[in-house]
């Protein structure tokens, strides 16, 4: 069985946004919301020793996800399924938010067009089918790379091999599986 993550190198992230607009066109997320976005840390230095530093944040698809601990339908709204992914059934959602508290990552949000919980899967519809996520596909800088972290002969299982590598809120025991490279 895969266990699926993603590695964001912030060394290669260069802020353009490219990840976002590609998730929210192939997942539909309405305007002014966003399943994965870039912020922007900075400018940090005097001039014109300037540096800009982008760090893309979304869902983390947490082996011990705080989420599904909180749904009160009782890990039927938002549940880990076999494979790794944290899911969102919007038909059993209620649209209470108490997920979005859970989240330590902000990574959630109640769709203003379904008023149901919403974030990341991952793309999940894509990986069924054999494909990539949307935003790995798209990232114009080679950022990010996604998939089988159990894997030894995966591009990411081999990545984390020979690259140091940190996952966002490590310490909160979430167990969260994007990880990220350090400038």
């Amino acid at each position: 069985m895969a266990r699926y993550g993603m590695v964001i190198d912030l060394t290669k992230c260069f802020g353009c946004s490219a990840c976002t607009v590609a998730c929210k066109v192939e997942n539909q997320v309405p305007m002014e919301q966003y399943r994965t976005k870039v912020e922007k840390i900075g400018p940090e230095g005097k001039y014109p020793n300037l540096k800009m530093h982008f760090f893309p944040v979304q869902c983390n698809h947490c082996e011990e996800p705080p989420c599904v601990e909180a749904c009160p339908k009782s890990g039927k709204a938002t549940y880990l399924n076999e494979k790794g992914f944290v899911r969102i059934d919007e038909k059993e959602c209620i649209g209470c938010g108490m997920c979005l508290k859970a989240c330590l990552y902000g990574a959630r949000f109640i769709n203003t067009e379904t008023k149901k919980a919403d974030k990341c899967s991952f793309c999940w519809h894509r990986v069924e089918n054999g494909l990539t996520t949307a935003c790995t596909n798209t990232c114009t800088a080679g950022a990010r790379i996604f998939g089988d972290l159990d894997d030894p002969n995966s591009d990411i299982a081999k990545f984390i091999k020979t690259h140091k590598v940190e996952a966002f809120k490590e310490q909160s025991g979430t167990k969260p599986k994007i990880f990220y490279v350090k400038p």
